[in-house]
């Protein structure tokens, strides 16, 4: 077998490979007598069926198979003697068969890119950082006791409003017809909990058990209901029952009723601000990681193979598709989305990606096992039974080799964080948390 490579351009190669006929051959008949063997077929027992009927059955067939194991084979060979990092799947024609009976193939292909990064202290990146304060751990303890809060009726006579619970019958029309979605009876709902749309809600706000009122509500262009996305609605509610909301005090007894070990109010703070900061610090490092990988593209320079690239549009347009059909659109998985809306997001992973192994690369920043089990062993944390969890996760190795991922991005985090001009800048918890 003799090789020619030459590049086409940037990153595109061009492979000129021989195959002996004699080889292809030889296999293809070694191949068809091992079916002979086997093979079932009316009129012949198994076993007796003449080579030429098995030839003239599955000649082509095997012929096939052979040619693409073949220059398969070879391809694969000839990049590795080159030492060729191949990117994708090449694309192989055939040429014309030599007089001397060699079958000859043109390979054309991408390979991966060289990658330059730049001196990465001249990079700034902005590390963030938040505190749990006494403020944020009472605003998650009303959070917890609104989750455990009871209802009891109010008077006859008195007005629903934020906080209440409300039981009412309503119906609404659009141009004097009904409409999926728009009528219910002894519905609830609690006022000042967003589960309504505000003109719902302040529609009903300041009515008494027994009182009915009809009112108009525009739908947001972006309502979720497409029939009656940015249309207006004439509603009629009667309102049939308010009742009072009552959250438990933040108390011993509330310790015990949330499981916490140590059942007091100390206890319970301790506990919320255990979990508090273990959330803050999954959620900084996120945003921190997100700063250096930004930080890291910009001092990068390397050409991206259009293979690469073109293989991640094809994951994130079925990821797109996977998500219309879990919204309920119908046909989703034959939805035509314009491949271009995916590009710039496809180039800058298949970008993100080579930069960050370059640099695993160059520094051995890989995970190492103690890395990985603390890690797992962290995520286990928040969970009632630990070890299960962290069984789960070395059960299977998919869900290892996704934290395996994770810890080397947050080894290259660490790296260039430790290189890069870094600028402190403090975001209160309830920023923090507001941002996903």
């Amino acid at each position: 077998m003799t090789v020619t490579v030459e590049t086409l351009e940037k990153l595109e190669r061009k492979m000129t490979l021989s195959v002996p006929v004699g080889r292809v051959q030889a296999e293809v008949e070694s191949r068809l007598r091992k079916l002979a063997r086997t093979v079932k077929m009316d009129g012949f027992r198994p076993g007796k069926v003449p080579m030429n009927v098995v030839a003239q059955r599955y000649g082509y067939s095997v012929h096939y198979e052979v040619m693409n194991d073949k220059v398969g084979e070879a391809f694969a060979s000839a990049a590795n003697e080159a030492k060729l990092r191949v990117a994708g799947q090449p694309r192989i024609t055939e040429k014309e068969t030599s007089p001397e009976g060699e079958m000859a193939f043109d390979a054309v292909f991408e390979v991966y890119p060289e990658v330059k990064i730049a001196d990465l202290s001249s990079a700034e990146v902005a590390k963030i950082s938040t505190e749990v304060t006494d403020a944020a751990i009472d605003k998650t303890l009303d959070i917890l006791r609104k989750q455990r809060r009871t209802f009891a009726q109010r008077a006859h006579e008195a007005a629903a409003q934020t906080g209440d619970r409300v039981t009412v019958d309503f119906e609404g029309k659009i141009d004097g017809e009904a409409f999926d979605g728009g009528k219910a009876e002894a519905f609830q709902f609690i006022l000042g909990d967003g589960q309504m749309l505000k003109e719902f809600e302040d529609a009903t706000s300041g009515m008494k058990a027994g009182e009915s009122k009809t009112f108009q509500l525009a739908f947001p262009a972006d309502y979720h209901g497409k029939d009656v996305a940015g249309k207006t609605a004439d509603f009629m509610v009667t309102l049939k029952k308010v009742e009072a909301a009552h959250l438990p005090e933040v108390s011993d007894a509330l310790a015990k009723s949330l499981g916490i070990a140590e059942a007091t109010v100390e206890g319970l703070r301790a506990d919320v601000r255990k979990n508090l900061e273990r959330e803050v610090k999954f959620r900084l490092l996120a945003r921190n990681k997100q700063a250096v990988m930004d930080a890291l593209v910009s001092k990068a320079e390397l050409d991206l193979p259009k293979a690469s690239v073109q293989a991640e549009v094809a994951r994130l347009m079925e990821g797109a598709r996977a998500d219309l059909k879990q919204r309920g659109v119908k046909d989703a998985d034959k939805a035509t989305l314009p491949e271009d809306i995916f590009l710039p997001q496809a180039e800058r992973r298949v970008r993100l990606g080579l930069v960050v192994a370059e640099l695993v690369r160059e520094q051995n920043l890989r995970a190492r096992p103690e890395q990985i089990k603390a890690h797992i062993e962290e995520l286990a944390a928040s969970y009632e039974k630990p070890a299960e969890v962290v069984r789960w996760y070395y059960g299977d190795n998919n869900r290892l080799a996704e934290v395996e991922a994770i810890v080397i991005e947050n080894n290259v985090t660490e790296f260039v964080m430790g290189k890069a001009l870094v600028v402190e800048k403090n975001l209160s918890f309830d920023e923090l948390m507001a941002q996903n």
